[in-house]
């Protein structure tokens, strides 16, 4: 299995405007990796360069020293980089063990291997009651856990989480870390965590990247992202920082 997935000076221009700037990260296997950032700092166009959704104008996208940055979104999963989406994206009309089994089959699993993988997926993550249920009907909070299940098919080296705890609660956000621990523990995938959580973000994640107008302004452990003038400047006047939820 990869152990490193890298941005190496990456930079995206939209119509002459920088969404990045020469952002240089790294996911290690079996760790919990943290970007953080303000509204519109760029933090999904990172991940879409990461996943083959968005190239890269400048700089490549590292896989264990494999140059990847050209390759198609389908082909980027292939190679063991799974992500999941702000907005879900799971097949409305499809029961939940149907958007997990698709996957497996779009992945090469025969139909038999890829619903016994389904089901496998869908106890392991707690969510075996939900397997008959039509996506489109599912709570937002459901919603979230069947797409990381999607994600987590064939056992992905790296996983990509774009904001998986948006309307969740407290409790909710806190069964998430533990299955995201789990995740890099027993499945030994590498996470990178895009969060506007930060109590989450902290409590979760070995290391974190800090992205502000598309610049990585910050790179350290919780405690060092917690005691940075640089990052509480980034956040001032945030809504976010005004309710007390950053740092």
């Amino acid at each position: 299995m990869a152990q490193k997935l890298a941005a190496d000076m990456v930079s995206v221009a939209f119509e002459g405007l920088r969404a990045l700037s020469n952002v240089t990260l790294e996911i290690p296997a079996g760790r919990v990796t943290g970007l953080i950032g303000p509204n519109g700092a760029g933090k999904t166009t990172c991940v879409n360069v990461l996943t083959g959704f968005q190239k890269p104008s400048m700089g490549r996208v590292m896989l264990d020293g494999l140059d990847i940055s050209g390759l198609p979104a389908h082909r980027v999963r292939q190679t063991g980089i799974a992500r999941t989406f702000q907005s879900g994206r799971l097949f409305a009309d499809l029961t939940v063990h149907e958007n997990l089994e698709v996957t497996g089959v779009g992945l090469g699993l025969s139909r038999r291997e890829a619903s016994l993988k389904a089901d496998a997926l869908l106890d392991w993550i707690g969510i075996s009651a939900l397997s008959d249920r039509l996506a489109g009907g599912l709570p937002y909070t459901d919603e979230r856990r069947v797409a990381i299940g999607r994600a987590l098919m064939l056992e992905p080296a790296f996983l990509l989480l774009d904001e998986p705890a948006a309307g969740m609660s407290a409790e909710e956000a806190d069964e998430l870390s533990r299955l995201i621990h789990r995740i890099t523990d027993e499945v030994k995938c590498g996470v990178l965590l895009i969060e506007h959580n930060i109590g989450l973000v902290l409590k979760t994640c070995h290391s974190i990247y800090v992205l502000d107008s598309g610049e990585i302004i910050e790179f350290g452990t919780p405690d060092a992202i917690k005691a940075s003038e640089k990052v509480r400047h980034a956040y001032m006047g945030t809504q976010a920082d005004a309710e007390g939820e950053i740092l």
